[in-house]
């Protein structure tokens, strides 16, 4: 994959936009664009998500917060 086009992860996100892993995940789970893979909690085990956000979502949404 061309690192140009790769997305970033939340803990990416989160060091460049000084918030929390736990405010960018609540921020970003809900925009359109971004890829969330995740298996749901059963009784034995805990739910897993991979979170990846693509970088014009990101630019998208810090428009948005800076304006």
């Amino acid at each position: 994959m061309n690192s140009e086009l790769k997305p970033y992860t939340v803990a990416e996100v989160a060091t460049l936009t000084g918030f929390s892993v736990q405010t960018v995940t609540r921020m970003s789970v809900r925009e359109p664009g971004v890829l969330v893979i995740e298996r749901k909690t059963t009784m034995r085990k805990r739910r897993y998500r991979s979170i990846r956000i693509p970088r014009s979502v990101y630019e998208r949404v810090v428009r948005e917060i800076t304006l």
